[in-house]
């Protein structure tokens, strides 16, 4: 626990109090009540028609009406999905009253990747301070908040449940809402903060560490399923890559990569683009990860000496591997992104933009290929700035206050509410309903405790 507190102690907070733009959803506990008398609630309220009549006896319910309300909602995003801690205070006119982001660095240098059982405890030391840092820095205490917004999933169970349990605590302690957020729905949303022009439908392409996620939006909450990843996304794919070769895993594997990628020549390996002979949406990069470690081992390279100490030789071995995975991979990205838009718009052929987010979508190199499928289709481009394509709290306090605003959320969680509390928490959930053409040729994806998806869940509350 030494060595814990030491990693945990040089952990970077980086804090971003600027302006921006719009947008919410809500949230949903498995139980309410004290103690014993706990009882089972639907996970899903109606969407009530006043927007206040769930929680009539809360003192906030009156400013939720409408979304034509002049009343200004302020919201306090709490994020703690995988491997960052993260809170942001927004308001409903856009303005980013505050973010606070704890960073998990050196757990990742020191463990070569996310460690869940370390994720959770690092979660947990700090995520009081963060939130109270995300407050502070916004100026304003708990009980001028309007409502609470917090992951719910999907995510590693262990780190979601720290961000669930204070969202709770803060929710239960004054008597607020609590609006659930899914993560991935949180990262397309956030665009519409950045660009208040972006209407649905939109395509829009979610590329994060864990997951790879193409869905034609149709509506808030409304979202069809065109592609996801069948194993390991690219984020994983570019952390195994980035630790084999060496490279310094402070800020990820994805910037180290794409940073020695530019001194490599990118057609140096022929690797095998994955899934070409499958006509669908989805992703693997697992067999990609394995083509790379045996370049990586039929060129000796010894990734336990770091790419600071290689020699020049060594370097640019290192380089041309990186560039050659990082062209593959993401021309991987490039061809289920061109299926994918060529689906959505015989949809929805009113459809505009190409929304691109999530922490890959920081890679400028990414943001470049994925820009001239864009172009090549006739839309725009919207990707937001990399301090909001990766994990943070505002991308959940503006996904709250977007279904806030169509009356979807829970009450305020009892005050009294006990430790051993059961929380709503959905590790595997997925955000839409899956395009029928879009299934899995290659194999079949685990379904064991796979919660109903976002919009199944949303539409059968809306009946």
């Amino acid at each position: 626990m030494a060595v814990m507190a030491s990693i945990l102690s040089s952990t970077i907070y980086r804090l971003f109090v600027n302006p921006s733009r719009h947008s919410v959803f809500r949230y949903l506990p498995e139980s309410i009540g004290c103690g014993k008398s706990r009882r089972s609630i639907s996970p899903f309220l109606r969407i009530s028609r006043n927007y206040v009549s769930e929680f009539s006896g809360c003192r906030k319910g009156a400013i939720i009406k409408s979304s034509a309300s002049s009343e200004e909602l302020t919201v306090l995003g709490i994020e703690t999905s995988c491997d960052d801690t993260a809170a942001a205070v927004v308001r409903s006119n856009g303005e980013i009253l505050s973010q606070v982001v704890c960073s998990q660095a050196d757990l990742l240098v020191c463990y070569g990747g996310v460690a869940p059982k370390m994720a959770e405890e690092a979660h947990a030391l700090v995520i009081d301070q963060v939130v109270q840092e995300a407050l502070n820095k916004a100026k304003i205490a708990e009980e001028d908040l309007s409502a609470v917004a917090v992951t719910i999933g999907p995510g590693l169970s262990l780190c979601l449940r720290v961000g669930v349990k204070k969202a709770r605590k803060v929710a239960g302690t004054y008597t607020l809402p609590i609006v659930g957020v899914h993560h991935m729905e949180a990262h397309a949303l956030v665009a519409r903060l950045v660009d208040p022009e972006l209407q649905f439908p939109f395509m829009a392409f979610l590329i994060s560490g864990g997951h790879n996620l193409l869905i034609l939006a149709h509506d808030l909450g409304h979202y069809i399923q065109l592609g996801t990843t069948i194993d390991d996304a690219i984020g994983e794919a570019y952390d195994k890559t980035a630790k084999w070769l060496g490279l310094d895993m402070s800020k990820s594997g994805g910037p180290a990569v794409e940073e020695l990628a530019r001194e490599g020549d990118e057609n140096s390996i022929n690797f095998k683009v994955p899934m070409r002979q499958h006509k669908d949406c989805n992703f693997s990069y697992a067999g990609l990860k394995t083509q790379v470690k045996l370049a990586i081992e039929s060129k000796n390279i010894d990734g336990g000496i770091p790419i600071a100490s290689a020699s020049s030789e060594d370097r640019k071995v290192r380089a041309d591997i990186a560039a050659s995975f990082q062209r593959v991979a993401v021309l991987h990205l490039e061809e289920k992104c061109e299926r994918a838009v060529e689906w959505g718009m015989m949809m929805e052929p009113s459809i505009k933009h190409l929304v691109v987010s999530g922490g890959v979508a920081s890679n400028r190199y990414v943001r470049s290929r994925l820009n001239d499928v864009a172009r090549k289709n006739r839309l725009q481009l919207v990707c937001p700035p990399p301090g909001l394509c990766t994990d943070n709290g505002v991308m959940i306090a503006w996904a709250g206050i977007e279904h806030l605003r169509m009356g979807r959320y829970d009450p305020p969680p009892p005050a009294c509410e006990p430790d051993d509390a059961v929380v709503d928490l959905r590790p595997r959930w997925p955000l839409g309903e899956e395009y029928a053409a879009g299934r899995s040729e290659a194999r079949s994806l685990k379904t064991a405790r796979v919660h109903p998806s976002l919009t199944s869940l949303i539409q059968r509350g809306s009946e």
